[in-house]
């Protein structure tokens, strides 16, 4: 019968399996037994890899079972899985047989209640407070009046409505509506696209971008309004430079888009209230400062045509002014006549003096000696020239033997330099080439010591030796009678004795 069966091992009747099909087997008992189930725990590692896909693990106080979040499915949570949060899991119970392992593909994901939401959004403020993203410092003041104003909301609810309503009964200004999902899956994603492009808008084209930014939607649960709570609508809020208002549900809500936000609006309609003043008050205000300027202006008028008249009453009279200034004119012109008749005479005389010594021979005896001195000092000058050349010349040969040394030292410098890094480099490769050869000699000795026989004896086996040698065949005890036996521990004489 044994030949009927190859590789029999006599005894033994059971079937043998390879490793791949008893975990394929494991994996279809698995699966067939818990299809599809809903498991209730908490999130404790959790792994983002860049392909996507999301890796954690759920937990209670006793088990730990790993869960596997697909890239495509990933992109549709509505929550994001955070460590410590309390969820509910729905999916398919499988095996991994690269690791030996089971874990839930996990298909949907949600928080266990409001309690697990509530713990989520309070752990989120926490974190964003100790980053400074609701310090009062980054809040931007809102405009007195802005041009256009950017509304982020559904276009099909009330909320647009009660929002261009309010705008056109205070002050009606310039509406652009940026279309957005207010709940569900897609809401985070849309809103933070929205106040992003009007950020970007104001950077393109200043002339069409938004003043305000009003983000709003009507009341709701904590699950309706949890997109407005978001990680990914708080940075963008955080990061625009345009003043932004918050007005999400009722008076009673509160999101973590209102405390990033730089006005907190307690409804969608006084949202509009704060964004704009009241035009007729504005109006009224206008009128009313024209009329007390008109008045001060009056008043003005009226004092200083006063101070006028009162300092043209102290003023002398005109002929009393001009009376002293007459008289001394017409003292001056009388004078005049004699005092240019003097002064033309003392010219001519003046003239008279001069030309004496003009002559056409003082000129010439002049210009001969001024010509022997020119002569003479140019005969000085080509003396000096000469000196000065010689001079110079000296000077430039010495320069150019002091830069031929100094050229020379410069290289005697430069190879000494050369001389030392070559050293420096020698020295580190030699230092390098003994350290390679220490590393050698110590692998070397931890080999000896492995393959020695001490290490043979802390392994439980004995060494056998006479007086002369060590023994290891049993022919050589024959003629032996004194043997001693090495253990780990140290040697035992052994004598023979024979039969």
């Amino acid at each position: 019968m044994s030949d009927l069966f190859e590789n029999q091992i006599a005894g033994i009747n059971e079937p043998e399996f390879s490793v791949s099909e008893i975990s394929n087997a494991i994996k279809r008992l698995i699966e067939d037994e818990f299809s599809y189930v809903r498991i209730r725990g908490e999130i404790g590692r959790v792994s983002l890899p860049r392909s996507g896909h999301v890796y954690l693990d759920l937990k209670d106080e006793k088990s730990v079972i790993a869960g596997v979040i697909w890239k495509g499915v990933a992109d549709k949570l509505i929550t994001r899985p955070e460590e410590g949060m309390e969820v509910i899991a729905r999916g398919r119970v499988t095996t991994f047989g690269g690791q030996s392992k089971y874990q839930i593909i996990i298909d949907d994901l949600r928080p266990a209640g409001v309690g697990a939401l509530m713990a989520m959004l309070e752990k989120r403020k926490k974190q964003f407070q100790a980053e400074g993203v609701f310090n009062p410092e980054n809040k931007i003041p809102l405009p007195y009046l802005p041009e256009i104003i950017g509304v982020v909301t559904s276009p099909s609810g009330a909320v647009i409505k009660d929002i261009l309503h309010r705008l056109a009964d205070r002050f009606p200004r310039k509406v652009v509506l940026w279309p957005v999902a207010v709940q569900g899956e897609n809401c985070a994603k849309e809103v933070s696209a929205a106040i992003e492009g009007f950020n970007s808008l104001a950077k393109k084209n200043p002339l069409i971008a938004p003043d305000l930014i009003i983000v709003a939607r009507g009341g709701g649960s904590i699950e309706d309004l949890w997109g407005f709570n978001e990680e990914l609508v708080v940075r963008s809020a955080f990061k625009s430079t345009i003043p932004l208002i918050s007005a999400i549900g009722h008076e009673t809500d509160t999101t973590l888009l209102d405390y990033v936000a730089d006005v907190r609006a307690p409804t969608p309609s006084a949202a509009a209230e704060m964004a704009v003043p009241v035009r007729h008050e504005l109006l009224a205000l206008l009128d009313n400062s024209e009329a007390r300027l008109s008045r001060v202006l009056s008043q003005i008028l009226s004092n200083r045509s006063q101070r006028l008249l009162d300092f043209s009453r102290s003023l002398p009279r005109v002929f009393g002014l001009l009376e002293g200034p007459t008289q001394r004119l017409d003292s001056i012109s009388a004078r005049l006549p004699s005092s240019l008749s003097s002064t033309v005479r003392l010219k001519k005389s003046r003239l008279l003096e001069i030309s004496t010594g003009i002559r056409p021979v003082s000129l010439s005896m002049r210009l001969e000696n001024s010509r022997g001195k020119f002569d003479l000092q140019a005969q000085q000058l080509v003396s000096l020239l000469g000196h000065f050349m010689d001079s110079r010349k000296q000077i430039l040969s010495s320069f150019f033997s002091r830069i031929e040394s100094l050229s020379l030292k410069r290289d005697i410098q430069r190879e000494h330099k050369n001389l030392k890094d070559l050293s420096l480099r020698l020295r580190k490769a030699y230092n390098i080439r003994v350290k390679d050869l220490e590393t050698k000699l110590q692998s070397i000795d931890r080999l000896r010591e492995t393959l020695g026989y001490s290490q043979t004896l802390d392994r439980g086996y004995a060494v056998i030796r006479s007086s002369d040698s060590v023994i290891i065949d049993k022919s050589e005890t024959l003629h032996l009678t004194d043997l001693v036996i090495e253990f780990r521990d140290g040697e035992l004489p052994v004598k023979k004795v024979k039969s």
